[in-house]
């Protein structure tokens, strides 16, 4: 840990031999990495400490919310470590899934669970029925939401979580905030879930547990 430290200092030691002028907002987007790095390794309480200490040698103030933001981007990086443990994938992709879930308005514990119970986050993952990719989409549907989009596409990373989880949020609009019966619709289609609930019946089929249930760990 105090190599840590040491290394840190020196990396600030040797950007002012440099001689670079670094301007206002560049020593402020310094100083919010070191703090982020002392915050990580040493806890809150050894990091508040380490926040003056910084400021001291860097001869600038904090911004005004600075230390929070500083709080939620070491929250956002220990969830995406624990996810991809958790899920045994990799890094990037966890932080892709988190990212694009909180951007298309869908808390990232389902994004995470959809693409377990869909693909297993097997991006080049194809259904019996020809769905495809991470969040196992229909060409048919992923064009509804991005015109011209084709089967290869699909493939991609990005394309196909950013798509997939903006169907789902559609379907919880829909379903006026209800995320159990989206899922369900996810899975069997609206019309069928519309059938059933207007026939008296329980739509669910076990596919919401499958998302929303306990996790496990399976690597691709």
């Amino acid at each position: 840990m105090q190599a840590l430290i040491l290394k840190l200092q020196a990396d600030v030691e040797a950007r002012k031999q440099s001689r670079l002028d670094l301007s206002a907002t560049a020593r402020v987007t310094l100083v919010g990495g070191l703090l982020f790095l002392a915050a990580f390794f040493l806890g809150a309480q050894t990091a508040s400490s380490s926040v003056v200490e910084w400021r001291e040698r860097l001869g600038v103030a904090a911004p005004e919310g600075a230390i929070e933001l500083q709080q939620l981007e070491i929250t956002r990086l220990k969830r995406i470590h624990e996810n991809s443990a958790q899920f045994g994938i990799p890094a990037d992709l966890a932080e892709r899934i988190e990212d694009i879930a909180l951007a298309e308005g869908i808390e990232p514990h389902v994004a995470f669970g959809l693409v377990r119970a869909e693909s297993e986050f097997n991006r080049r993952a194809v259904s019996p029925v020809g769905a495809v990719g991470l969040t196992q989409l229909m060409p048919s549907t992923a064009r509804y939401f991005k015109r011209g989009v084709d089967r290869e596409a699909l493939f991609d990373r990005d394309t196909n979580l950013r798509i997939g989880f903006r169907y789902l949020r559609t379907l919880i609009v829909k379903y006026d905030g209800n995320l159990e019966l989206a899922l369900l619709a996810y899975n069997r289609g609206p019309e069928r879930v519309d059938q059933l609930l207007r026939a008296g019946q329980d739509p669910n089929n076990g596919y919401v547990q499958m998302v929303l249930g306990k996790r496990t760990s399976k690597r691709r």
